[in-house]
């Protein structure tokens, strides 16, 4: 990969809103994220995102959580739903996992860069 594909990555601040289960999964997790856009009405429109994190966090401690978002990724549909985006996390060999966020708060939509 070259910097210039890299820098096509829209990187944001989001801001867990809600968080609820996915019936018929043991690993998704449905959040609706504000990342500072509104609709076409002018309206706050937060966007739905399913992450495959709910072995490691429960829905209820991922609410007020600043994450890092993929924001320019074509939705993807799963489970019967559709995914506007991708919450960032990292992992280590034996598969602990943690997601990417500030250690200050920001407003949510700031660019990661």
């Amino acid at each position: 990969m070259t910097i210039d594909q890299f820098l096509q990555s829209d990187l944001r601040v989001g801001t867990v809103l809600s968080a609820s289960v996915v019936d018929g999964s043991e690993k998704l997790v449905r959040l609706s994220v504000d990342l500072g856009e509104s609709g076409a009405d002018g309206v706050l429109a937060p966007r739905t995102i399913l992450a495959g994190i709910r072995r490691t966090y429960s829905a209820e401690s991922l609410v007020g959580r600043q994450v890092i978002v993929v924001a320019n990724l074509d939705p993807r549909p799963l489970l019967g739903e559709v995914s506007y985006g991708m919450v960032l996390a990292a992992s280590d060999s034996s598969g602990n996992l943690s997601l990417l966020t500030l250690d200050t708060p920001l407003a949510p939509g700031s660019r990661v860069r």
